[in-house]
């Protein structure tokens, strides 16, 4: 059964639980119509990201097909991503016009 996630399997590294999901637990989500698991590093909360794949620091962060920010460490995958270990980036959005 699905417990998380993955909406562009090509870009996203991070996964979104739909329920809550235990330490230890297995994490099973659909990737590019794969089911795919992993092991839960932490306690991730409803609705909350976890990483899919390690995540280098400064590599951005994916989800949905979209840069939500840059690793602000190493992140192993399974452990939570929020914002103790996101820093956000901002798009210069004045070199667009």
């Amino acid at each position: 059964m699905l417990n998380a996630m993955i909406v562009e399997a090509a870009k996203d590294n991070v996964i979104v639980a739909i329920e809550p999901i235990c330490k230890g637990e297995t994490v099973t989500y659909q990737c590019a119509g794969e089911e795919k698991t992993l092991t839960a590093l932490e306690d991730i909360t409803i609705y909350h990201k976890l990483a899919a794949q390690d995540i280098a620091q400064g590599e951005p962060i994916v989800k949905y097909g979209e840069h939500i920010g840059l690793a602000a460490c190493n992140i192993k995958a399974g452990q939570h991503v929020h914002c103790h270990n996101l820093k956000e980036q901002r798009e210069n959005l004045e070199s667009k016009v």
